[in-house]
């Protein structure tokens, strides 16, 4: 798995995957909250499978 995401993107998917988790945790949005870990797991490895469907790239060029 070749890394195809940027330092930006992956900031923004931590900012709004641990925000989603916190509503959940906190009951404010319910369990489709939780959906908050899938940006948190795609950011920490840096690797996101729709990003390889769709032929997208932020990360510079190795």
């Amino acid at each position: 798995m070749t890394k195809n995401m940027g330092t930006l993107d992956r900031g923004l998917r931590v900012a709004v995957g641990g925000l989603l988790v916190a509503l959940a945790a906190t009951g404010t949005v319910g369990v489709w909250g939780w959906i908050g870990v899938v940006p948190l797991a795609t950011a920490a490895i840096g690797w996101c499978p729709a990003y390889t469907l769709l032929g997208i790239r932020t990360c510079p060029a190795p």
